[in-house]
C-alpha cells in the first residue's frame, strides 16, 4: 500500500488557513490578504498573512511553491526557530532586518506541526 502525500503547496496553504481559523490554537489567529489565486513559485508567492487577532500587525507571512508551502515569521524568530525544530520542521533564518525564521511546511501532515510554532511567536512576542 502506498503512502498518500499531500504535497501541492497552494494546497497545503489551504489546509493551513483553515486550521488557523479553526479555533484549534489557544490564541484566536486571523488570516488576512488572502490571494485564494494565486499561483505557486519556485521562489514562493505570498498566499496570505496571519494576525494575532489582536493587533493589526502579521505575525507571518504564507508562501506557496509548487510543492510546499512555507511560513515567515516576522515576530519574535528564534522562538519560531526553537519550537519548528522541536516539532521536526525544516527552519531557515532569513537575514534581513529585523531578522525573520522560514519553516517550511512539506506536507499536508506538517500543517498541525506548525500550530505551536504559531503559539511559540504569541507568547515570545508577548514577553
Amino acid at each position: 500500500m502506498g503512502t498518500d502525500r499531500l504535497s501541492d503547496g497552494h494546497r497545503v496553504a489551504e489546509l493551513l488557513a483553515s486550521e488557523l481559523e479553526s479555533g484549534t490554537t489557544p490564541t484566536a489567529l486571523a488570516v488576512t490578504d488572502a490571494s485564494p489565486d494565486v499561483e505557486p513559485t519556485p521562489d514562493g508567492a505570498l498566499a496570505y498573512r496571519v494576525r494575532d487577532e489582536g493587533s493589526d500587525d502579521a505575525i507571518a507571512e504564507v508562501f506557496v511553491q509548487p510543492d510546499r508551502a512555507y511560513v515567515e515569521f516576522r515576530v519574535a524568530p528564534d522562538d519560531a526557530a526553537a519550537a519548528a525544530e522541536q516539532a521536526g520542521l525544516r527552519v531557515r533564518p532569513k537575514t534581513v532586518e529585523p531578522p525573520r525564521t522560514i519553516v517550511f511546511v512539506e506536507d499536508g501532515a506538517q500543517v498541525k506541526w506548525v500550530l505551536p510554532v504559531f503559539e511559540a511567536v504569541i507568547d515570545g512576542n508577548a514577553s
